[in-house]
């Protein structure tokens, strides 16, 4: 009998890519997490492809005994019960930078959008309070020469960096993992420790995962190290960034502006203070799907489930399991 697989049926996900790239000889059964049927689907079920939208604890893998792998097709694994995937030994997986180009790409059109205030342009045009070349009262600014400071340099922070370079920007990046020299040299960035890369930065971007060390990391004693002059880019996790505090930073004039992909609570409340701040860009944690990346991350999903049939290691195993 053919081995199974779930693949949890998702509105970020679109099945039918999934049935085009399914691995053959794995039989694929794709079902809601919260459907009734999902954990009698567990129970012969040796492989489970998600968004990590599934409670993953001690009971969940009671009801999965046969589990092999856990893929999750985000980068993020916060979700995850760590504790509950040791003690049964199910290596977990994100999706192997599937979504990297994405984020990054979707960080710089924040930075663009804060840097030249794009939103008010849009809301100033398209309402006739016509204000072009007021220079006085109006102001923009280029991104060449100004310093990008990333914190976290992983898939995403790389790819970021190798962006920003082309629009001119120097790029100095904080790590737990820092780079050796020749790395940072071939990535044309510098490093720096997190508070002086505050204290120096125009524009700060976030990609970490969202960890207890990481939970708001950026807080109040955070923005006061930064430019009155700075934007913060927040694309991976909100909880990484005292809310909050954001919000009086940003009302009482100690950061310039923020451009937020991701909140504390999502979907966020509509009377959220964030939303009131013309000093803000938000989008709604849509950095990362797009329509190429459906197929890298079912792709690298799938290799992995492969790998696994046929006796490899999985790759892309979440650090905290490796």
């Amino acid at each position: 009998m053919a081995p199974k697989m779930i693949v949890t049926d998702h509105p970020l996900s679109a099945l039918d890519v999934a049935r085009e790239l399914a691995p053959p000889g794995i039989d694929m059964v794709t079902i809601s997490a919260d459907s009734p049927e999902f954990n009698a689907a567990l129970s012969d079920a040796e492989y489970l492809v998600s968004l990590g939208e599934v409670t993953m604890d001690d009971a969940f893998y009671k009801a999965a005994p046969r589990l092999r792998l856990v893929q999750l097709l985000s980068a993020g694994y916060d979700t995850v019960d760590i504790e509950a995937a040791r003690r049964a030994g199910v290596p977990v997986c994100n999706n192997g930078g599937a979504n990297a180009i994405a984020v990054a790409e979707h960080a710089v059109m924040l930075m663009l959008a804060c840097c030249r205030r794009l939103t008010w342009q849009h809301s100033m045009t398209s309402s006739g309070r016509w204000q072009g070349n007021d220079v006085a009262s109006v102001r923009l600014y280029e991104m060449y020469g100004r310093t990008l400071g990333i914190i976290g340099f992983g898939n995403i922070g790389k790819k970021v960096a190798h962006m920003a370079r082309a629009f001119g920007l120097i790029v100095h990046y904080f790590d737990t993992a820092r780079l050796t020299e020749d790395i940072a040299d071939g990535h044309g960035v510098r490093y720096r420790m997190f508070d002086e890369l505050l204290r120096t930065s125009d524009i700060v971007t976030l990609h970490v995962p969202l960890t207890p060390l990481t939970r708001h990391m950026m807080g109040a004693a955070q923005f006061a190290l930064m430019k009155p002059s700075a934007y913060l880019i927040n694309t991976c996790r909100g909880p990484v960034v005292n809310e909050p505090d954001l919000i009086d930073a940003l009302s009482n004039g100690t950061i310039a502006g923020a451009g937020i992909d991701v909140f504390d609570q999502e979907p966020p409340m509509s009377n959220n203070p964030l939303f009131s701040l013309e000093n803000v860009i938000v989008t709604p944690h849509f950095a990362g799907p797009t329509w190429e990346n459906q197929y890298s991350r079912f792709r690298n999903g799938f290799d992995n489930v492969q790998r696994m049939a046929r006796g490899d290691k999985p790759l892309w195993v979440i650090p905290e399991l490796r």
